[in-house]
């Protein structure tokens, strides 16, 4: 014990970490007057702390053997301080890489049978209604915000994201628009009231599905617009899509899965026309989580079942099932501050989050949305728009002359970005 107490010694020197730790029994490490103080009720956690296994330590907040006294910031600024190592470098090297990759895959298809996608979608999505509510916008859209000025609000910026989606799919009135995973609707609704369209969104969350469809209903949208509990496997094939959005859904896929996901989404749209992709991808090309136990934090207590996959492995997927992409953005900045203002807002409702649910519930999302945060700011983990079509060998009116590989895109995008 002397000697592990002497290494976090070191490490909080060596850090310039603002904190201190109170060990089983009383005895305290760190500096004498900390921003933050941590609290171990067990003496394992020592161990963990002196290694920098921040998840095995998010894992004793949430079960209550481990305490702090700090803001989530400055809880969030020494942990990244804490892991030291890159946590997206943690895939197995050597020459047995191919086979940690073969059982991955083994295990990724039997994690995302549609009945087990139902089971972890509900365990995320279904925790309470009432408890999203207290750190979501009003529109309850609980994906990347899109900041397009420094000085918008949270609401503000989603509505600002639910439009940009809109304009990057050229929504029109009368178009047939699915939302893959729609949520609590914001999308959906605002492509219904904004652009005209016949929207179809699916969900595998019960809570949401009963939520969207009284929406639905309260604002006299019934007659074009629905919302089914639904996995994407079973969406019926026999009337295409003239547009599909995809928003924080391929997460939940699976690495396994996604080549037959992209190869359904080409299936449901009509050629020429425009699919946007909306998601968390990976810091680094061969991890699937992130180390030092983050992921498997995040697997346990949020989203069991979510997998991390790089830009370039999307893209391979999306590419091989015929799908052209068009434009790609990058918002993971804009993923750290919308993670922050759900942090906050959550911080600020404690005592009301713990009446809506289990305390480990609000314990584990006090860390998940500040570590997200966290990671997002330090490129970790990232967050990319991909649009794309499916193209069609039809002549464009607008384009004579062009044969061959055509789409609704334009192929600038001034449309995008006009104010």
């Amino acid at each position: 014990m002397p000697a592990l107490e002497a290494r976090i010694q070191h490490r909080f020197a060596q850090l310039d970490l603002p904190m201190a730790v109170e060990l089983p029994g009383g005895r305290r490490l760190g500096v004498d007057n900390p921003r933050l103080t941590i609290r171990l009720a067990q003496l394992k956690s020592v161990m963990h702390l002196a290694t920098g296994q921040v998840g095995r330590l998010a894992e004793a907040f949430v079960e209550g053997q481990l305490d702090v006294a700090g803001s989530m910031r400055d809880l969030m600024d020494s942990a990244a301080r804490l892991i030291g190592a890159d946590p997206t470098q943690g895939l197995a090297r050597g020459p047995l890489r191919w086979w940690h990759g073969l059982k991955r895959h083994g295990r990724s298809l039997a994690r995302h049978r549609a009945d087990a996608d139902a089971r972890q979608v509900q365990f995320h999505y279904d925790v309470s209604d009432d408890f999203y509510a207290l750190w979501l916008d009003p529109r309850r859209v609980y994906s990347c915000a899109y900041f397009g000025a420094p000085q918008m609000s949270l609401a503000q910026a989603q509505e600002a994201k639910l439009d940009h989606i809109c304009r990057k799919l050229m929504l029109k009135p009368g178009e047939r628009f699915l939302d893959v995973g729609a949520g609590w609707g914001g999308l959906l609704l605002w492509a219904a009231e904004h652009y005209g369209v016949a929207g179809t969104g699916i969900t595998l969350s019960k809570n949401q599905h009963a939520h969207v469809n009284r929406l639905i209903a309260e604002r006299g949208l019934s007659d074009r617009v629905q919302m089914l509990l639904l996995d994407y496997r079973d969406l019926p094939e026999d009337l295409a899509f003239d547009k599909i959005a995809s928003v924080g859904m391929f997460e939940h896929v699976g690495r396994a899965m996604l080549p037959a996901y992209f190869a359904k989404l080409w299936r449901l749209l009509r050629p020429g026309g425009l699919l946007l992709n909306h998601g968390i991808t990976a810091g680094g090309t061969r991890n699937h989580q992130l180390g030092a136990g983050i992921g498997d934090f995040i697997e346990h207590y949020i989203f069991p079942g979510g997998e991390l996959l790089h830009l370039s492995q999307v893209l391979r997927d999306l590419a091989d099932s015929g799908l052209e992409s068009l434009d790609i953005e990058n918002l993971r900045p804009h993923y750290a501050r919308t993670l922050w203002a759900w942090s906050d807002a959550l911080e600020a409702q404690l005592a009301r989050a713990a009446e809506l649910t289990a305390p480990q519930v609000v314990r584990a999302y006090r860390l998940y949305l500040a570590g997200s945060a966290m990671s997002f700011e330090q490129g970790w983990i990232s967050l990319h728009q991909i649009l794309a079509a499916r193209p069609s060998g039809q002549v464009l009116a607008d384009s004579p002359g062009l044969r061959g590989a055509q789409s609704d895109y334009p192929f600038q995008r001034s449309y995008i970005y006009r104010s």
